[in-house]
């Protein structure tokens, strides 16, 4: 029993780990190589990630630069980076690629703040799947007689108890993240 209360708190954890991932890709205003994180470049047919062709670095607060090995492959990194949904047209010079980022507009810091809550309101479900699969094995365990009917009880309240605390930590990472956005 304990190992399925284990198995459940470890895979909420990584539901919560997962929403701050997203949260990292979320452009802000500030420049962050996170942004960079889900494009790939098409490298001899193969679609790469930019971190692997690259050294991504912080010029300024809002300015990205972006230095390949191969200096070859500069015009494939910036179709790239022009393709994905970033919204930032991307400055060649030739060695690198810079990246200015523009302070956000209201509307857009809203529409960053609604992107943010179906990211949290995400990892919430993905928390109480978690609690639904963990109570349906702890009946099976019941019913097949591995575990009393008081033990039962118990891990159902430990289930609810964990499933709570992670999704008070999503609310609380979405507000975090909301707090940061609209103060760009």
């Amino acid at each position: 029993m304990k190992a399925t209360l284990k198995e459940a708190e470890e895979k909420m954890q990584k539901s919560i780990e997962s929403l701050k991932n997203n949260f990292a890709s979320i452009r802000a205003g500030r420049a962050t190589p996170a942004v960079l994180e889900k494009i790939n470049v098409d490298y001899y047919g193969v679609p790469t990630p930019i971190q692997q062709m690259a050294a991504i670095s912080v010029a300024e607060a809002r300015v990205l630069m972006i230095q390949p090995w191969d200096v070859s492959t500069l015009k494939e990194i910036e179709k790239a980076i022009l393709a994905s949904d970033l919204g930032i047209t991307p400055n060649n010079d030739g060695k690198v690629i810079r990246l200015a980022f523009p302070q956000p507009t209201e509307e857009r810091r809203k529409e960053l703040c609604k992107s943010v809550k179906k990211y949290g309101e995400e990892a919430k479900v993905a928390v109480r799947n978690l609690r639904r699969d963990t109570l349906e094995k702890c009946k099976a365990m019941k019913k097949n007689g591995e575990i009393t009917e008081d033990d039962q009880k118990d891990a159902e309240k430990k289930i609810q108890k964990l499933t709570d605390k992670y999704c008070e930590e999503a609310d609380k990472a979405v507000s975090e993240k909301e707090k940061e956005i609209m103060s760009i």
